[in-house]
């Protein structure tokens, strides 16, 4: 079985690093470029950059802070935000992305997915799902696919949409429960599991960690390949190799 990954996220806004709770309330969480450099050096696995407001006030990544962070970083990288051409998909991979990740243009147009793969590779394009459960139905439960940083509902089953985007060239989903976000009460498991099940590509589980079993949790219970976290590490609640050592205790695959 592969190792699972760990992944720090920094959502960035005005070039600071921010976190809130289901995508509102920002609160300031620090430096990207020293945040960047401490979970390096603390055993991240990759690291993930979302410009978040940058598609919602229509202009272009922070490419310059791109550049910064990706001089402190020895790891994979991914950057997405504001990303609607295969230009800045190229731009931002020789600012030092390995990879690049859509949400809102892929929804605009989907054939981006297709261009950027046949460019750049599957492996180096995430496509990002921001995703809201439904109102309850009797028959079932379903999610939507949100863009432009959680404003705006397109009204995309979330799960049909992960299945589209890999057909098209993605190879890698960045699943986010809207609901779970920043809450620290564990991740949507049946959302994360339904998504995992339907495509043939890693899922990036994120939204809702609040301790070291939430993530041990979505592993055994999802089989998704890797744990986005923000919150729990911006502000110290616990460590990498804290999350880690506690993998390895419930026999979940872990790079040491």
């Amino acid at each position: 079985m592969l190792s699972k990954r760990i992944i720090p996220c920094l959502d960035i806004k005005d070039s600071r690093v921010v976190k809130g709770t289901k995508f509102i309330n920002l609160k300031d969480a620090g430096s990207p470029i020293e945040l960047a450099k401490f979970y390096n050096q603390e055993g991240a696995d990759e690291l993930c950059f979302l410009d978040i407001t940058a598609s919602h006030e229509k202009r272009r990544t922070l490419i310059e802070l791109v550049e910064k962070v990706a001089a402190e970083v020895f790891i994979p990288f991914t950057v997405g935000g504001g990303i609607s051409e295969v230009s800045q998909m190229k731009d931002i991979l020789y600012a030092g992305a390995d990879k690049i990740t859509i949400n809102t243009s892929a929804v605009k147009n989907p054939n981006l997915i297709k261009e950027g793969a046949k460019r750049f590779g599957s492996q180096c394009i995430v496509l990002a799902i921001d995703a809201k459960k439904k109102a309850r139905d009797k028959r079932q439960e379903s999610w939507e696919v949100y863009v432009k940083g959680g404003r705006e509902n397109t009204g995309l089953d979330a799960v049909e949409w992960a299945k589209k985007a890999v057909s098209l060239g993605a190879g890698e989903i960045l699943l986010t429960s809207m609901d779970a976000d920043g809450t620290k009460e564990g991740y949507d498991i049946e959302l994360t599991k339904k998504v995992v099940d339907a495509v043939n590509v890693p899922v990036i589980a994120s939204g809702g960690a609040g301790k070291p079993e939430h993530i041990v949790e979505i592993f055994k219970k999802s089989n998704c390949s890797a744990a986005l976290l923000a919150s729990i590490l911006h502000y110290q609640n616990f460590s990498i190799k804290e999350i880690k050592s506690q993998m390895i205790k419930e026999l979940v695959p872990v790079r040491k």
